[in-house]
This record gives structure tokens, C-alpha cells and sequence, in this order.
């Protein structure tokens, strides 16, 4: 409870929100009506502001000095520190509806309370909606507000141009002056061989704090080096996902000479609840036996859900969810592997397969899996499917299901080793009608490897250029993606009588899918996205700009129907499916929905008469 409240004092209140969003862009009267309904309320260390798992509010907090801690209702972890100018309570607000988190003070603090109505008016304006399109939780008053990594805008529109950069022998105390002058939680440091080093704050506590080491060491020997970087024509959501496939917070963005022109951090690429999947997958990592990982991994879907809600788009929140599950897979892996039975088991690669591969990942996706081995380890074939089965066992428990159809790798059609891996696609490529060629190789060009080396995954290099040593193959896998059918009949009645069902999955996302699948293979890209590879099949001219641009249109308007409708599954208590009420949909989603289909036909039929007979 506040030990005291009362109006704010409206004199130098307007000035305090004009100088942060989302009220910037405010007129002199609408920040004075803000401040004629605000309070100012002061509250003790540790004091709870608000439960919003308890109810949904008619209000929102600005942080005037002090700061709150946002945690979750669930288990308590830390999801952000608001501090001075940050805001909270606005997403519970605006949807209606209470979340999962709990804030409370962290010192002594003087908060301004909002009311509703009018935060709700400047949430209307475009300062508003850019700031919930970045959906910060915090942002600091001296760094700048930039969009989220939800878009596909290069990262040098994102970055600021004051870089620290130190000297290799620099003392750690002199840096960290430095750190704190500049207000940032990193610094860098240019190697002798032109490559960069970087000390963050992470370092500081793990490599000089609790290592007992002096302050005045030079700053290389506790550095990270190489530091991993980005260059500045990579799209913001394509570094998001680097930064989450290494769990890094930091990431320094170079010009093509190499010159450092900003460093991104966490905050600046992720909405508070995709920072949330950070947390998750520290958790994961920290997880010591199977049954911690698998409370862990039962929190997966729910990240998923609040990502979408708290206005992640779905290509963004699929992405993060692949990777959280990949995660999932190492960890569960690296636990099997250290069970005395299988001590000293290595030289092989886990591969996952499939939409998780795909980075395409959906709540309703399984696990779909294969091993390859040095060619010296076939003895030990057995062990290693056994280590396969183990690890399914633990992904079943964290609610990850292995696929049904059998394409995991505890089977020996998924588990070779990598000469037999070769061997075995060669011939699927040479022969695709037998030995379920087709279908094999589908299943083989989604394929990752998330754990070992990525040199036994040989299977691609039977592929790479398929367009010109194997021109029949490829034209069967044409044949083979535009094989399914289009149910065309089925859906005018369905959206002639607004019922009936639909399978988004199958229908409607299957045809992009393996489309590009071909594409992809045209191009001579195996694995990757399936907007990655209908952009390489434009590029290679085997589809028109227009045509690509288009599919991936609709394959990102069918990934958004698909994951609303199992949000709202889950929410609803049930299993997340693919499986659609037609009369469920708005007007507007029907009718985006029968266009997206009656694209995918015409370009099918494009594709089919101009591919069949071109290649």
C-alpha cells in the first residue's frame, strides 16, 4: 500500500511526461488533462504497486524515482526493473484482460498513477503505437527508443553510433569508469589481428568478481573473445535470432570494412516477454536432472502464448519457440550423455527436422529427429538409438511429443552413419521413387543440426546441384509439391454456410511449404526458412518476384491464423491443433483466408506449366 497519495503537482508533471513515451508526441493540453487526473503516490521498499494476475486495471504506473520489479506470479522471476520515466501496467490495460506478473517496488519510489481513460487516448496516437509496436517493459531516458526485432529493417536503422571501445591493456577498474559514464553494460576491445574482444557487465561478476581476481588486471585476460558480430545490412529479426540461438546480450554490428558502427543489447531487439525466452533458456541450461528440465520445459508453450499476445508477431514468435526447443533438445542431450552408461559417447550429430528446423515452429509441433555418426562409430549404432530413445523420453515429459509418423532417431532409417547418411541420399536423389526417396529427402533438406558437428550431416551435398545433374528429380519433387490438393470445393461451402472445418496445416500451409521446398532445392539451398527459400528460388528465376512475394504473404497470413487460433486452444484448456471452425473466423480472416488459397492455386498452376516443361 502507498503511505501517501494526493494530485500530482501539476507544475512540472507535464514536463516529466512530455520527456518520455508513450506522451512525447503529446500536446500542451493533453498533457495538462494527463496531469490534472494523475496522483503521485509513495511507496516503502518491497511494497507491492499492483497484482495484475488478480485483477485487470484502470490504471498505469510511470516511475517518478526509485524502481519497480516486475516478476512473475508463477515462480517469481524477474522479468524487468522499471526505473525512472519507465511504464507498467499498460498491456493488462489495453487488452482487457489480467497477466501473469506482479509489481513491486525494489527501494523506496514515488510513482505517478495514470488514469485509464486518458492512457488509453495516447496509446490512439502514432507516439503510442510505435511505442507498443516496440512493446518495452523499460527503457531507460538517455537511451534511444528503437523498434523490436519483430521486422525485417537492417539493424544499422537500429543502432546508435556511441561505441566504448577500450585499449587490450586497459586496468578492468578504468573500464568499468568507463562503462558507467557511458551508461552502457559492455565494452569493446580491438585485438591486435583487427577481430574485437568484449567485457560485459556478466563478465565483470563471473571473470574478475567471483574468480578473485583484482580490479586493475587488464582487461583482455577476462574478456569474451572473438566477439561475435553482425554486419549492418542483417535484418533485425535474423539477428534477434542470433542473439537467442547463442544466448547472447550483446552483439556489435560492423560496416562490411569491419568499422564498428553500434552495439544492439537484448532490451533494444525484444518485448519484455520475448526476454522472457532468455530467461527460459538459462533455465534450461541450469536444469540438473531430467525431471527439473522437464517443469522447465512445460513452460514452454506459455511463452509461446504470452509472445503472441503481447504483440510478437507469429514468424517472431515461431522462430523463438524453435529455438527455445532446440534448447530443450541440447540440454536434454547433454543430460543423457552424462549418465555413467554412456560416458565417453561422442562423434555424432543430432539433427532435428521438420518446422522446429525450419525455425517454423508452432504449440502444436513435435519433435522430429535423426542421427549421423563417424563412419568408425557403426558398431555402436545401437547405443547410439538408444540414447536417441532416452532423449525423446525426456522431451515427452516437457511436452514435447516425438512425431507419430516415425521420423525420429531412434528408428534406423533416421539414425546412419554419415557415409551411409551420403550413400542413402544419393540414391533418393538418383532414384526418387524407391525407398521412399521423396518423402526421405523432404524430411532430410528441412534437417539442422543442433548438437555436434555439423560436418556429419552429409546428406545435402546430394542435393547441391540437383538442378543440373539431376533434372528429373527435381522435376518429380515438383510433381510432388503440387501434388496435394486444394480443397476448393470443400471451402466455398464452408464459407458459403460460415461453418464446417478447415486444416490450416495441411491445406493451406503444406503447398507453401513444399513449394518452396522445390524452390529451394532449385536454387541449391537445402535447409532453411520457408520464406528464405521462395526469396532464393525468385532469385534463381525459377519463380516470379511476384509470385515469391506473394506465398510469403500468405504463408505468414496462415502462420497468424494458426497460431491465434491454438492461443486461443490453450487458453481454452485444449490441445493445440491445426483443425479450424470456419464460422470461428472474423469476416475479415475468412475472407483473407479464401484469398491466400485462391493465390497458392493460381501460382501453383503457374509454377506447373512453366516448371514441368522448363526444366
Amino acid at each position: 500500500m502507498p503511505s501517501s497519495s494526493g494530485p500530482a503537482e501539476p507544475a512540472d508533471l507535464p514536463t516529466f511526461l512530455a520527456a518520455h513515451t508513450p506522451f512525447q508526441g503529446s500536446t500542451a493540453e493533453e498533457l495538462a488533462e494527463l496531469a490534472t487526473g494523475a496522483q503521485l503516490e509513495t511507496f516503502p521498499a518491497a511494497a507491492v504497486v499492483a497484482d495484475y494476475s488478480a485483477r485487470v486495471p484502470d490504471e498505469v504506473w510511470m516511475v517518478r524515482d526509485g524502481a519497480v520489479a516486475l516478476r512473475s506470479s508463477g515462480d517469481g522471476a524477474l522479468i524487468d526493473v522499471v526505473t525512472a520515466g519507465g511504464i507498467f501496467g499498460y498491456l493488462p490495460l489495453l487488452t482487457g484482460a489480467g497477466a501473469d506478473f506482479e509489481a513491486r517496488t525494489t527501494s523506496p519510489s514515488t510513482l505517478v498513477r495514470l488514469p485509464g481513460a486518458a492512457v488509453r487516448a495516447q496509446f490512439a496516437k502514432p507516439s503510442g503505437l510505435a511505442f507498443l509496436a516496440s512493446a518495452g517493459w523499460n527503457r531507460p531516458a538517455d537511451r534511444p527508443t528503437i523498434a523490436p526485432a519483430t521486422d525485417s529493417r537492417p539493424v544499422a536503422e537500429l543502432v546508435n553510433g556511441d561505441v566504448l571501445l577500450v585499449a587490450p591493456d586497459d586496468p578492468v577498474r578504468d573500464v568499468v569508469v568507463q562503462m558507467t559514464d557511458h551508461h552502457v553494460s559492455y565494452a569493446l576491445i580491438r585485438l591486435p589481428d583487427g577481430r574485437l574482444g568484449i567485457f560485459t557487465d556478466r563478465d565483470l561478476r563471473i571473470r574478475v568478481v567471483a574468480a578473485g581476481l583484482p580490479v586493475d588486471v587488464a582487461v583482455d585476460r577476462v574478456m569474451s573473445a572473438p566477439a561475435r558480430t553482425v554486419t549492418a545490412d542483417m535484418t533485425a529479426d535474423s539477428v534477434l535470432m542470433e542473439m537467442l540461438e547463442c544466448g547472447l546480450r550483446h552483439m556489435p554490428v560492423l560496416t562490411p570494412r569491419g568499422e564498428v558502427i553500434g552495439v544492439l543489447e537484448d532490451a533494444d531487439l525484444l518485448a519484455a516477454t520475448a526476454r522472457q525466452s532468455f530467461l527460459l533458456r538459462r533455465s534450461i541450461g541450469q536444469a540438473s536432472d531430467a525431471a527439473q528440465l522437464q517443469q522447465v520445459g512445460r513452460r514452454v508453450t506459455a511463452t509461446a502464448v504470452d509472445l503472441f499476445r503481447n504483440g510478437t508477431n507469429a514468424a517472431a514468435t515461431s522462430a523463438i519457440l524453435s529455438v527455445v526447443i532446440d534448447s530443450l533438445v541440447r540440454r536434454s542431450l547433454e543430460l543423457v550423455l552424462a549418465q555413467p552408461e554412456n560416458s565417453g559417447v561422442g562423434g555424432f550429430a543430432w539433427l532435428t527436422l521438420g518446422s522446429v528446423a525450419r525455425r517454423e515452429a508452432m504449440p502444436s509441433s513435435d519433435v522430429d529427429s535423426a542421427l549421423s555418426w563417424r563412419d568408425d562409430l557403426d558398431g555402436e549404432a545401437p547405443r547410439l538409438r538408444g540414447i536417441a530413445a532416452d532423449v525423446h523420453h525426456i522431451l515427452d515429459g516437457c511436452g514435447l511429443p516425438a512425431d507419430s509418423n516415425g521420423a525420429i532417431a531412434t528408428t534406423t532409417a533416421f539414425a546412419r552413419s554419415q557415409s551411409d547418411g551420403r550413400r542413402a541420399a544419393q540414391g533418393w536423389v538418383d532414384e526418387p521413387l524407391r525407398n521412399l526417396g521423396l518423402i526421405m529427402s523432404s524430411l532430410l533438406l528441412d534437417a539442422r543440426v543442433v548438437w555436434g558437428e555439423v560436418g556429419l550431416h552429409t546428406a545435402p551435398a546430394a542435393y547441391q546441384r540437383i538442378r543440373e545433374k539431376n533434372p528429373e528429380a527435381l522435376r518429380l519433387q515438383l510433381l510432388d509439391a503440387l501434388a496435394g490438393k486444394m480443397r476448393t470445393r470443400s471451402l466455398r461451402d464452408v464459407l458459403s454456410r460460415r461453418g464446417g472445418t478447415f486444416d490450416l496445416k495441411n491445406h493451406a500451409l503444406a503447398p507453401i511449404v513444399n513449394l518452396a521446398r522445390w524452390g529451394g532445392l532449385s536454387a541449391g539451398v537445402t535447409s532453411a526458412s520457408t520464406p528464405a527459400r521462395l526469396a532464393a528460388a525468385a532469385q534463381a528465376g525459377v519463380l516470379r518476384d511476384a509470385d515469391s512475394r506473394t506465398l510469403c504473404d500468405v504463408f505468414a497470413m496462415v502462420q497468424r491464423l494458426r497460431l491465434a487460433h491454438q492461443v486461443e486452444q490453450i487458453s481454452a484448456g485444449h490441445p493445440p491443433g491445426d483443425i479450424i471452425t470456419m464460422s470461428e473466423l472474423s469476416p475479415l480472416n475468412r475472407s483473407l483466408l479464401g484469398d491466400g488459397l485462391r493465390e497458392i492455386a493460381a501460382v501453383r498452376r503457374r509454377v506447373g506449366s512453366a516448371g514441368l516443361t522448363g526444366i
